[in-house]
């Protein structure tokens, strides 16, 4: 274990300002809420607004050439993060959110009946259930919910009970932020194909923790957010099978978008274009591309290894506070969930733990954690939850567990 941390952790720590600075005392553990960056991606953006600035696609000047190369060339990394061969299709967009959102208005107004059927899971963060909700309504579909196990994990038999010749779509977290678990995307793909039904997956919180093959997962599309993966906010991106982002309607209007503009009709433009209207987040795109580059160098299978002894030293040092409840599977149940903690005590509530921690230096989230209906699954209103990266160490892991079993007894005595 020791060695791990030397060689990743302490390794890579000092690449990220906001923990090697002046804060050299923060305990930073709600990674999975947004990421630290790393000072080459700061330093990217740095240099785009600094001596690179300018429109893309559209410019004859070679500032304008130069922000178009690094622009697409940051698609192309995005491509084969993903093991997909065409940069075509890669959608950049606002973030995650906006990619799901895309999927629904674009592909299910166009393709959506009466009566069909979108499954999605009781664990999906709300910009997976959200979007569902809305279309549903207006295309009079039917939106299902996957039940969850015991263990905290997809039920895969009420999966296959609830897939039928109406599914349309499937779409599900690849790993829960709130329960930490890793479905099986695979056999749902496969299953899912079987009935002709496509599936989406929000990659949000499985991208910068182990290799994501979209070949192997065989889905539809995906959804990712770059500043989860070390990258800038405000953008994101929407991967699709070329033929079916080919054949559906564009999102947005408006500039970028389009071939030829008339008086009473417009024709699109080509893949990615045709999803992209507006100018886009250029900066932010090229330093989502750096910090791939960055996740890429130091090896996703070696972050993925890391983490995963790291979770398991998080659970035993968890399991050792009195009452602790801590949900979704253990990662000696299931070795691929993700890293990170989702936690509570009766009668004590998670904000409460969260600002004492804060007084100590460490950073942890809680509340529901855009889980509502999770939450209310459980019977429970908000929960705590700490969330690794491969900058963590054990050490910070024994801070935290000292300072909560310190509050939980102060507050225990105190209630």
């Amino acid at each position: 274990m020791k060695h791990l941390i030397d060689h990743i952790a302490e390794k890579s720590r000092k690449d990220f300002p906001l923990i090697n600075g002046d804060r050299k005392n923060l305990i930073y553990l709600d990674h999975a809420a947004t990421s630290q960056k790393p000072q080459e991606v700061i330093d990217t953006l740095k240099k785009y607004y600094s001596y690179q600035n300018a429109n893309v696609h559209r410019g004859a000047h070679q500032l304008s050439a130069i922000a178009t190369e690094e622009f697409e060339n940051a698609r192309k990394l995005t491509a084969r993060f993903i093991n997909s061969n065409n940069a075509k299709e890669i959608i950049f967009t606002r973030n995650a959110t906006e990619a799901i959102n895309l999927v629904a208005y674009s592909w299910g107004n166009y393709e959506l009946q009466e009566n069909d059927e979108i499954l999605i899971s009781l664990m999906e963060h709300h910009s997976n259930i959200v979007p569902w909700q809305i279309i549903s309504k207006q295309k009079k579909c039917k939106l299902i919910y996957i039940n969850i196990d015991e263990n905290g994990e997809l039920d895969i038999d009420d999966f296959k009970k609830k897939l039928s010749n109406k599914t349309k779509l499937v779409s599900l977290v690849h790993v829960s932020n709130t329960l930490g678990c890793c479905n099986p995307i695979e056999e749902i793909s496969h299953l899912a194909h079987q009935k002709g039904s496509l599936v989406l997956l929000d990659a949000c919180q499985s991208l910068a923790h182990k290799p994501v093959d979209i070949k192997k997962l065989g889905v539809d599309f995906l959804a990712g957010s770059s500043h989860k993966l070390c990258g800038p906010t405000g953008i994101g991106f929407l991967w699709g099978r070329e033929e079916i982002l080919e054949k559906i309607p564009p999102f947005l209007g408006g500039g970028e978008m389009i071939n030829e503009v008339f008086k009473n009709e417009s024709t699109w433009a080509d893949l990615p274009h045709k999803f992209e209207a507006g100018t886009p987040a250029i900066g932010e795109a090229i330093g989502m591309g750096k910090a791939l580059n960055y996740l890429q160098s130091i090896g996703l299978n070696e972050i993925h290894n890391y983490e995963k002894e790291l979770t398991r030293y998080l659970f035993e040092k968890l399991e050792q506070i009195d009452d602790v409840k801590i949900l979704g599977p253990s990662p000696l149940n299931q070795p691929e969930r993700g890293p990170l903690a989702t936690f509570y005590f009766k009668e004590i509530h998670s904000n409460d733990i969260a600002e004492l921690l804060d007084n100590s230096n460490i950073c942890i989230r809680s509340g529901h954690h855009c889980c509502q209906p999770l939450h209310r699954f459980y019977g429970i209103k908000s929960t705590a939850r700490a969330s690794l990266s491969f900058i963590s160490t054990t050490s910070e892991i024994d801070y935290l567990t000292e300072e909560l079993q310190s509050i939980i007894s102060f507050l225990k005595k105190n209630s």
